[in-house]
């Protein structure tokens, strides 16, 4: 349980240090705050290498996701480097977000996980938004793509780690009755 609070508190203590670095123009902050966050939770974790593949899983999508957004117009980001699709600070969240799949949102089945992505995920940029880390275009598609986009990836990072941890997906059953 303690455990569980801890990961859940430096997993906010990063989005945080991600979302006022970025609006401040100390990007670099936040990519710290992700790293020690990440670093940390992987040191204490017995789950490391299911925790370092959600951390990789994480990291591509991130890349992907928020580069396509970017991409498209739909969302500005502070803090981006031009040679980069998304800016360091959001893959890193991502990263640290990860981190939680294991630990502090352990609970979550995955049709939780794509009711939490569709809520939480555009919540958060709104939140990020409100406090200048982000600038989302005036239409319905960035916060639709949002809402789509973290559900498929909340559900399937809880499906990686449901596998990890030995459940979800099985193997099929050969012949001779072994798996």
């Amino acid at each position: 349980m303690m455990h569980s609070l801890a990961n859940f508190a430096g997993f906010q203590i990063a989005w945080w240090a991600c979302v006022l670095g970025a609006a401040h123009g100390t990007p670099w902050l936040g990519v710290v705050a992700c790293v020690a966050f990440v670093a940390l939770q992987w040191l204490a974790s017995s789950r490391r290498r299911a925790d370092a593949w959600l951390v990789v899983c994480a990291a591509l999508m991130g890349v992907t996701f928020d580069g396509l957004l970017a991409q498209l117009g739909w969302i500005d980001y502070r803090g981006s480097i031009g040679a980069l699709a998304a800016p360091a600070w959001i893959v890193a969240l991502w990263a640290a977000f990860a981190m939680t799949i294991n630990h502090s949102l352990a609970w979550l089945r995955p049709w939780m996980a794509i009711v939490l992505g569709a809520v939480g995920g555009p919540m958060a940029y709104l939140a990020a938004e409100r406090v200048g880390a982000v600038e989302l275009s005036a239409s319905v598609q960035p916060t639709a793509a949002l809402a789509i986009g973290w559900a498929i990836a909340t559900c399937a990072l809880t499906l990686v780690a449901q596998r990890g941890r030995g459940g979800g997906v099985s193997r099929p059953i050969a012949l001779d009755g072994s798996r």
